[in-house]
């Protein structure tokens, strides 16, 4: 009985996060609005939304690559230490390629 607790918390937990965040986003820019101020200012233009996709790519192509290397090290070392270390290595390395492709691209265009 106890351990479905834990999951019940998790998920009440992150209902509650997004809960706030949307009603709060939202009273900001009703508050916007009021003043006169344009809300367009929340709008992201196309090229970010087609850079974010570049970089969650390269994102998750480097946690698989850190998966494939995190059980190619399981033999030599204790495996969950080489599954963590190989993902979180990849995936900061990952995140630094998605860096700088992203800033050429938007030089690009």
């Amino acid at each position: 009985m106890e351990g479905i607790f834990v999951p019940i918390g998790f998920f009440l937990t992150l209902f509650a996060i997004l809960y706030v965040y949307w009603t709060t986003r939202t009273k900001e820019r009703l508050a916007l609005v009021e003043k006169g101020i344009d809300a367009n200012i929340f709008k992201r233009d196309p090229i970010g939304k087609r850079l974010d996709l570049v970089k969650w790519g390269v994102f998750m192509i480097a946690l698989a690559i850190g998966v494939a290397a995190g059980f190619a090290f399981s033999n030599v070392i204790n495996e969950v230490a080489a599954f963590f270390t190989m993902i979180l290595l990849f995936g900061g390395l990952g995140l630094i390629v998605a860096y700088f492709v992203t800033k050429a691209l938007a030089k690009k265009e």
